[in-house]
């Protein structure tokens, strides 16, 4: 596992998550080293390796492309986690620890971000799995990381990550797929429902026991029954599906649960994750 990023992205938190997972962690790791360390682990009981390169080390963008495809020819299972953040939530984030950017000449941090990130854009293009984490706390970015990657280089299935969001907190950026059922009865208008979420019974009740909703079911089940094995084909290791409603904690809820329960097959394995359920 490849991890990279822009600087203040959290790939300090994703390597410490990586290491409780099992996974033999370098940090700032030079890419033309990588072939030569990989030989070194393979020749012990290390199964499972994750090393983060970024701008720190100042060839890595030249050399990533052609080391890389010579691991993969060599019969390495590489994927790479890219860190994204928005430019807002990486400023506040050095301005509260007080650290200077490594490519910012001046004072302000901002000036090393854009740089940064036009110097990553193409790493970037290459990700295999990209997180957003400017609405994360350390704590749920670690999860998020547990989440994803409990198992992908051992697991000969395709990751489907299914997360409910609430469209009046922004669209998931990390989503590949994106289904807005603002179209579904709300439970929200409903005095008793109001206050529960969709993990209660009743909402799922609610939510599930008109036709409106079962036909809605059915139709987009075939529909990802056609698509997960296309994706698989390809070599699509993850897929994200995005399920929205106004406020990410009812409908979309529901639904994200219900395909989880349906998605598991020969081919893939679905986890979901809840971003807005807990939001007011």
């Amino acid at each position: 596992m490849v991890l990279s990023g822009p600087s203040g992205s959290g790939k300090s938190t994703a390597i410490k998550a990586l290491e409780d997972l099992g996974f033999f962690c370098v940090d700032n790791m030079p890419v033309s080293l990588l072939p030569k360390f990989l030989e070194l682990v393979q020749s012990g009981e290390i199964a499972k390796v994750a090393a983060v390169v970024d701008v720190r080390e100042r060839e890595f963008l030249r050399e990533f492309t052609p080391v890389f495809e010579t691991l993969k020819k060599s019969g390495y299972k590489v994927e790479i986690l890219y860190l994204e953040a928005s430019d807002e939530s990486l400023v506040r984030r050095f301005s509260e620890t007080r650290r200077k950017h490594p490519l910012a000449s001046s004072e302000s941090p901002l000036e090393g971000i854009l740089r940064e990130r036009e110097m990553l854009n193409e790493l970037k293009a290459h990700a295999d799995k990209v997180v957003d984490t400017t609405q994360f706390t350390v704590h749920q970015l670690r999860d998020t990381i547990k989440e994803y990657f409990s198992g992908p280089v051992t697991t000969e299935k395709m990751i489907i990550n299914l997360i409910s969001f609430g469209y009046k907190y922004g669209i998931p950026t990390d989503a590949d797929l994106v289904m807005d059922i603002r179209f579904l009865p709300n439970p929200f208008f409903s005095n008793s429902l109001k206050w529960l979420d969709g993990t209660d019974e009743e909402v799922k009740k609610f939510v599930l026991g008109n036709e409106q909703s079962q036909e809605f079911l059915n139709r987009f089940r075939n529909f990802l029954d056609y698509l997960i094995p296309l994706y698989w084909k390809e070599g699509k290791s993850y897929l994200t599906i995005a399920i929205g409603c106004t406020g990410g904690k009812h409908r979309s809820v529901v639904i994200a649960e219900k395909l989880a329960e349906d998605i598991n097959s020969d081919i893939a394995v679905a986890r979901k994750r809840h971003r807005d359920v807990h939001k007011i």
